[in-house]
């Protein structure tokens, strides 16, 4: 009942008229907050949404959505390796500034048939579009899809399951209500999310939304990871305390008189 009243919801607000219709999306999210304890293997979000009527989609001009995830900024460093002495050893390394740490791109379609490539680039949609900041020796820009660097650094998130896209993520219930499934993996970074919905009509970009998605860690996991952060002398003593008692322990119940 609880997946059937999100979108019920939105859809009579959009008939209802008063401010919905003012607005261009409305938009809601399953929860707005993901809470990760010990035994957290990945979660899923919806996202419902709907466009207000008068910029719903008609026959004659159908509208598309795109939905970009993005996860909390951090910096990362990509390795390039090459073979010395019958060794592999790191030759060279590109660090990507302020990168997303999870990007997620979901759309009713594929994104190169809603727009244009050069509306894609600049509505940054698609893991081929959207920046990453890099420094190249003193210099700091983005580079072209192709770059070797940026290519590496796009295959490792993916492998990890944190970088993705899906052409058919995004699904229309009513010609102007979709909903999107956001899939969440146990290795999401903590941290605050912005989610960004996009309608477009015969390749122009029409309205736009956003929503935040908090994903935390909470009671002991939470307490651990605040005094790693604040006092890391502290969690370092304790950590190798606990490590030297747990030896000992071992060693008075398994040796042997």
């Amino acid at each position: 009942m609880k997946r059937l009243a999100a979108p019920l919801l939105l859809l009579a607000l959009a008939l209802a008229g008063g401010d919905a219709r003012g607005a261009e999306l409305v938009l809601s999210l399953s929860k707005a907050r993901v809470t990760i304890t010990s035994n957290f293997t990945g979660d899923t979000i919806v996202l419902f949404g709907v466009i207000a009527p008068g910029e719903a989609a008609t026959p004659a001009r159908p509208q598309d959505v795109i939905v970009t995830v993005r996860g909390p900024s951090e910096s990362f460093t990509t390795w390039r390796k090459e073979r010395f002495l019958g060794l592999w050893v790191n030759a060279d390394s590109r660090s990507f500034l302020a990168a997303p740490s999870y990007l997620a791109v979901l759309a009713n379609r594929d994104p190169a048939l809603i727009a244009g490539s050069e509306m894609l680039r600049q509505e940054q949609v698609g893991l081929d579009n959207n920046r990453l900041l890099q420094r190249i020796g003193s210099d700091y820009a983005d580079v072209v899809p192709q770059d070797p660097f940026r290519q590496a650094f796009l295959r490792v998130k993916q492998a990890q399951g944190l970088y993705f896209e899906r052409p058919a993520g995004v699904e229309f219930i009513a010609p102007n209500v979709f909903r999107a499934t956001i899939p969440l993996p146990g290795t999401a970074p903590i941290g605050p999310y912005e989610v960004v919905v996009k309608t477009f009509a015969d390749g122009a970009l029409m309205s736009r939304g956003a929503l935040r998605l908090e994903v935390a860690k909470i009671d002991f996991e939470q307490t651990v990871a605040t005094t790693a952060q604040d006092h890391p002398w502290l969690y370092g003593l304790a950590t190798a305390l606990m490590a030297l008692g747990v030896g000992f322990i071992a060693n008075l119940a398994f040796r042997r008189d």
